[in-house]
């Protein structure tokens, strides 16, 4: 039997992946709409940019040694998460974002499948893959450009990548994981996005309206990532991140007034309860599980 103390802190791991979803799903919407002015790899690079020195602000970090036997795992950890964001965006770009959210997720989901050890784990994964297939419409995917679909699973492979190297770094650095993880991401992508859009990405419009994007879509989400990667098993942070089609699907219906079918209230359902039943198996075993 758990102790207070330990399913408080599952408690507060589930609470934190849910929220940095909504956080996260709130800012893409947002930064949709800035791809026509300055393209989706100058978003990406801003936001990143703006994220990272945000972070490093508010933790400074540097105030800690950093053990150089954890440098390379965070240099992972840091190129995923910019790599990931740089190909969900341009998946973004080219092909709708419940369809690119619903591929994306397969990379946590392949944690979770690859990590369980638990029978009624894979009843949790069988029942997301389930509202993934009636989310997705896979009937009508002729017309959907295969960029933009082969960026959507490179963003999910990076995904993985991310969670597992990311429950790693989390018990060596803690709460500076984000910081230094967002500043390898800005090193890596910030040069891409000048390449692209150049001196214009720097106009006080962008930086203004990035920096809200970055606040919403990185430096929030990202720090719930890290306390939820401290308190939970990599295979259930995973499933939990299962839920992120569901939870954009409801915020587009909030947000831009879009309709859903009662098959894609079927198939939301279906993840939801996916990611609650793997919540409840998160709070009868032990959190220090490692990927």
């Amino acid at each position: 039997m758990r102790s207070p103390s330990t399913q408080q802190a599952a408690a507060i791991g589930v609470s934190a992946a849910l929220l940095s979803q909504i956080s996260m799903n709130v800012g893409a919407g947002f930064a949709k709409q800035l791809f026509p002015l300055i393209g989706a790899y100058g978003v990406t690079s801003l936001r990143i940019t703006l994220a990272a020195t945000m972070l490093l602000l508010l933790y400074r970090p540097w105030r800690r040694p950093i053990a150089r036997a954890a440098i390379p795992a965070l240099i992972v950890y840091g190129s995923m998460l910019g790599l990931m964001n740089l190909s969900y965006y341009q998946a973004l770009a080219r092909i709708p974002i419940g369809i690119a959210t619903g591929i994306e997720v397969m990379g946590p989901l392949a944690v979770v499948l690859l990590a369980s050890r638990r029978p009624q784990d894979f009843l949790w994964l069988a029942l997301a893959v389930l509202g993934l297939i009636l989310l997705l419409p896979l009937q009508h995917n002729d017309g959907l450009d295969p960029v933009g679909i082969a960026f959507a699973f490179g963003a999910a492979a990076c995904w993985a990548f991310y969670i597992v190297f990311g429950k790693r770094v989390s018990g060596t650095f803690g709460s500076n994981a984000a910081p230094w993880g967002m500043l390898v991401a800005a090193t890596l992508s910030l040069p891409i996005g000048l390449a692209t859009t150049g001196a214009a990405l720097f106009s006080p419009t962008f930086l203004l309206i990035g920096a809200g994007i970055a606040l919403l879509s990185s430096a929030i989400p990202y720090s719930l990532e890290m306390e939820s990667m401290r308190r939970l098993p990599a295979h259930v942070f995973g499933m939990l991140l299962g839920a992120s089609p569901a939870v954009a699907a409801l915020v587009g219906y909030v947000i831009l007034d879009e309709l859903l079918t009662p098959v894609q209230w079927l198939a939301i359902s279906c993840i939801i309860v996916s990611a609650v039943g793997s919540s409840l198996a998160a709070s009868r075993q032990p959190a220090a599980t490692d990927a």
